[in-house]
């Protein structure tokens, strides 16, 4: 894990070959990442694992003015990168069917089959509302629920307490089940709970 947070600081100091140094070393992991969204998409999806983790470790490459804090900051911004590439799939995907966004449970957006695409845009719509309330509450839930971090790193992460992290997790589940159910969030509007 040193050797990760090192050679990140070395790429986001301008070091080239920490680069190809640090690739072998995190693919395994973008991989078990990429299986893990792929894990909740619809039976023959025409995106590959492989596909995805390519897609996404080319994405990060670009992110040249990125300041890379340390191992878990990389795998937490490598969930939301793979979250975007999904939900930008999956967009396209319901524009060729003709779909729109459906009210589903934040259990049925985790389940494979139904309509993946189309619960996967509606998850993506009612986190970019909670976002417009509480940014933090959206990263822990992209930390956690998309990217299979610990409550510890997603702290180390965002520089909060792991206390911080689980209130921001219960309250953001809460809102995205309210949301995706079809309720409302009145009540909610700050997402405190205690």
């Amino acid at each position: 894990m040193d050797d990760v947070s090192a050679l990140l600081r070395a790429w986001s100091d301008g070091d080239q070959s920490a680069i190809e140094k640090l690739t072998p070393i995190v693919y395994d992991e973008l991989r078990r990442l990429a299986r893990r969204y792929m894990k909740r998409e619809r039976p023959g999806h025409s995106l590959q694992t492989t596909a995805l983790v390519n897609e996404a470790y080319m994405r990060l490459v670009d992110y040249e003015r990125m300041q890379w804090q340390n191992r878990a900051h990389f795998f937490a911004v490598s969930a939301q990168v793979m979250r975007r590439i999904l939900v930008e799939h999956a967009r396209r995907h319901n524009l060729k069917r003709g779909g729109g966004l459906q009210h589903i449970s934040l259990e049925e957006a985790a389940e494979v089959g139904g309509d993946q695409d189309a619960d996967l845009v509606a998850l993506d719509h009612a986190m970019n509302e909670l976002g417009r309330i509480d940014p933090r509450k959206v990263q822990v839930v992209e930390m956690r629920f998309f990217g299979g971090l610990s409550v510890e790193e997603t702290a180390e992460v965002l520089k909060v307490s792991t206390i911080t992290v689980k209130r921001d997790w219960r309250a953001a589940k809460l809102w995205l089940y309210r949301e995706l159910a079809g309720g409302t969030t009145d009540g909610f509007g700050t997402l405190e709970t205690s």
